[in-house]
């Protein structure tokens, strides 16, 4: 079957930075539903257009094509008793307490000091260029449950970096 809008695709795939270190390893399994749903990023959904299983792909993703450019605005220092006692760096959440929760993102603690914490809005990987490679392992027409869900993977589940 090829790939087309309204199938569930899945590949094996790898993610590297510009210096060519691995972020992802080439075992790590990526499903989607194909179709402009946000699952992949467009430039990779593109590649893979019309592609059957067994077909690699090799894309370079520009900062814009991926997780965007660094926003200096998005880091923020804010009062250490906004926190719990027991946060340290590298801990993320999402939202700053005290925020707007309808524009909540995922932040990162970046520093913690007796009277405040810095925390990153910025996706780890915002800002850079990213090499992605992916072999399709698999193509199925959509269920109508993940077209009425334009998500191929189950309900509630969050996929995030550690």
């Amino acid at each position: 079957m090829r790939i087309d809008r309204d199938t569930v695709v899945t590949l094996a795939c790898e993610l590297r930075d510009c210096d060519g270190d691995l972020l992802e390893d080439e075992g790590t399994a990526v499903t989607y539903l194909h179709g402009g749903y946000g699952g992949i990023f467009a430039k990779v959904e593109s590649a893979l257009h019309g592609r059957e299983p067994g077909h690699e792909v090799a894309v370079t993703l520009e900062p814009e094509d991926a997780f965007g450019d660094y926003d200096a605005e998005l880091l923020r220092v804010e009062p250490r008793s906004k926190f719990p006692s027991d946060i340290e760096v590298g801990m993320r959440f999402e939202g700053v307490p005290g925020e707007n929760e309808d524009d909540a993102l995922i932040y990162t603690i970046t520093d913690v000091t007796k009277d405040t914490v810095v925390v990153d809005g910025n996706h780890p990987l915002a800002g850079e260029r990213l090499w992605f490679k992916g072999t399709v392992t698999s193509v199925r027409p959509a269920t109508p449950e993940e077209l009425e869900r334009e998500d191929a993977n189950a309900p509630g589940l969050t996929v995030t970096e550690t």
